[in-house]
């Protein structure tokens, strides 16, 4: 089953973000502007939305299946069929009066709607990758693998979030997997309306990354995900020999707050509703995972998407 995520449906998208300052205690042992499309690509983009489709009907089978297998599983092994008495007694009280599909009926409209929703989701996301050239898009934010990989998968996290925790291990498996063909790309999308010390972490987790630390740190703010605050920052900077003065005016500068401002506009663009989102592209076709999503699918996605790119 997917493990679920922090919505961002009731958050305020003009609030302005609060800096507590609760005090952990316990060291750790460190193991731009909206893009606008251009008028002239609209074929281009209408045929890479198809292909992108496509790609992502098939990946969505995938899900579909495991879904499924999982519900028959939990199905009683059978139903008793009804007696007689039993049917004329639901026939006199008007139960049998509602047509048996209207459930089905039912289901599938909720499936239409939803797949109505995921292919107009698919081509917000589509339009705003391809508007974009790679640089913008990755812009300077921490990355693993090799630069030049004909696949990105980003993610867009929230350091005070626990299901961006959980993800994190996985990412680490995953990138590990696939050091060679996937450009793995972390995203600030800190929720601060629900998580006062999300923009805080992620200030602190940038200071970090202009000491080439960024995922050390990281690994030390999931890690203890429940010391989070003023103390724990400058304890963990202390831990895995960051030059503490320098990191603290780092995070504290004008310029932490433009990256984790610029991930979140990113994040907003693209139409997403929590953490942790995942995006994954050739930047002519693109995709996104469910948080929670098994790692199969992400290496299935990878495969499809790398192939896609070369036809």
């Amino acid at each position: 089953a997917l493990y679920g995520h922090h919505t961002y449906a009731e958050i305020a998208l003009t609030s302005e973000p609060k800096a507590p300052e609760p005090t952990p205690t316990d060291p750790i042992d460190p193991t731009s502007d909206r893009s606008q499309v251009n008028p002239s690509s609209n074929n281009a983009a209408s045929n890479n939305f198809s292909k992108g489709l496509l790609l992502g009907f098939a990946l969505l089978g995938i899900l579909v299946a495991g879904g499924a297998a999982v519900l028959l599983a939990q199905r009683p092994a059978a139903t008793p069929e009804p007696s007689n008495a039993a049917l004329t007694e639901a026939e006199d009280s008007g139960i049998l009066d509602t047509p048996l599909n209207d459930d089905a009926a039912a289901v599938a409209d909720e499936e239409a709607a939803a797949l109505a929703e995921w292919e107009a989701k698919m081509q917000q996301v589509n339009t705003v990758v391809q508007s974009s050239d790679r640089t913008a898009l990755i812009g300077d934010s921490p990355t693993k693998g090799p630069l030049d990989a004909t696949v990105v998968l980003m993610k867009f996290s929230d350091f005070e979030c626990p299901f961006c925790a959980v993800a994190s291990a996985d990412m680490k498996t995953f990138s590990d997997n696939h050091e060679e063909d996937v450009l793995y790309v972390y995203k600030h999308f800190p929720l601060v309306s629900i998580h006062d010390e999300a923009l805080p972490a992620a200030k602190a987790a940038w200071a970090a990354g202009q000491q080439d630390q960024f995922w050390l740190y990281h690994d030390g703010l999931f890690a203890f995900q429940e010391k989070l605050g003023e103390d724990y920052y400058v304890e963990l900077a202390d831990q895995i020999g960051l030059d503490v003065e320098q990191f603290n005016r780092d995070r504290n500068s004008p310029e932490a707050e433009a990256a984790a401002a610029q991930d979140t506009e990113l994040a907003r663009q693209l139409g997403l509703g929590g953490t942790p989102s995942f995006l994954m592209t050739n930047l002519s076709d693109s995709l996104l995972l469910p948080g929670g999503a098994p790692l199969d699918l992400f290496d299935e996605a990878a495969l499809r998407l790398e192939a896609a790119a070369v036809e």
